[in-house]
């Protein structure tokens, strides 16, 4: 199938990948730009945040399926947000078909400087010896963030306050300056704080350390065997588009994430590239959807 020549639009929800201070969104943005190379016509980024990703997804599901609107979908709006509202506006299991997995960035937990845990395990046996008196902020109600955490107490028995702030930046700052005492976010949105000694990494929530900071363990080496909660991205489209053109698709994507300078930059940013195929991206997202719904069930999240 030869395409017109016109852009192809890539609708982006809420991304989660941002170093501290970064000027631009990352995942998407780095891949987009060479699948501009790979399919000979221009993919243009229309960033749709709001309401957990939802907004974009809104959007790019009820889009013409002519392959020539990708969708940015993440743990956010194919995962979390089916558990969090009622309603949605689009079908996160049925209205979506699978373009490849970009890559993901695990979670952190970190911890004022002066609290007295410098540890994973030294964290949950100061949170047994205070229960309820802890707190910890996160990037708001419902975010991946909270729901990590929220796992990691059910996972380690203990008791933490939530505090909900209006995005990583104000947790952070509220964090550094003392008036919580724990959080957790994206790994690199703590690179420089970590570095600058203005807060302390206890652990990382994926399977295997970070490059970025081989001497932070993982929760799963720390006391939770198989602890794994990471903050993914991927590219899909809309259901229906046909199938000779989803392939051309996917193959443009692998090939894209296979270029070293691709990989370079998104692990310059934090991100481990992806190696799912199609149909391993769409078995993964079905079980992230199950892993989250139970969540947010168990801590009593009431969908909007």
């Amino acid at each position: 199938m030869v395409w017109p020549l016109f852009a192809a639009t890539g609708i982006a929800g809420d991304l989660g990948w941002r170093r501290a201070g970064a000027g631009r969104e990352t995942g998407v943005s780095d891949p987009a730009a060479a699948l501009t190379e790979g399919l000979g016509q221009s993919v243009v980024i229309d960033n749709r945040g709001g309401a957990g990703g939802t907004v974009g997804a809104e959007i790019a599901a009820h889009a013409t399926p002519d392959g020539y609107t990708l969708f940015a979908c993440n743990i956010a709006s194919l995962a979390v947000s089916p558990a969090l509202y009622r309603k949605l506006g689009y079908d996160p299991a049925a209205g979506f078909a699978p373009i490849g997995f970009i890559g993901s960035t695990p979670n952190a937990i970190v911890v004022h400087p002066s609290l007295p845990a410098a540890t994973i395990g030294e964290f949950i046996a100061l949170a047994k010896s205070r229960a309820g008196k802890l707190n910890y902020g996160s990037p708001g109600v419902g975010s991946s963030p909270q729901l990590t955490m929220e796992l990691f107490k059910m996972t380690a028995g203990i008791d933490v306050v939530h505090i909900a702030y209006k995005g990583a930046g104000p947790a952070l700052a509220a964090l550094m300056g003392g008036q919580v005492d724990a959080m957790v976010s994206t790994l690199p949105s703590f690179l420089a704080a970590t570095r600058a000694g203005k807060i302390r990494m206890l652990g990382v929530t994926s399977l295997t350390r970070s490059p970025d900071l081989p001497d932070v363990p993982t929760i799963a080496e720390s006391g939770m065997p198989g602890f794994e909660v990471i903050s993914w991205q991927g590219l899909c489209t809309p259901a229906g588009v046909p199938k000779a053109v989803l392939a051309r698709l996917r193959a443009a994507l692998a090939a894209v994430l296979a270029l070293p300078d691709t990989r370079k930059r998104l692990a310059d940013q934090g991100v481990n590239p992806g190696a799912l195929t199609a149909e391993q991206f769409a078995k993964f997202i079905r079980s992230e959807r199950t892993k989250w719904a139970k969540v947010v069930k168990d801590v009593c999240i009431v969908p909007q």
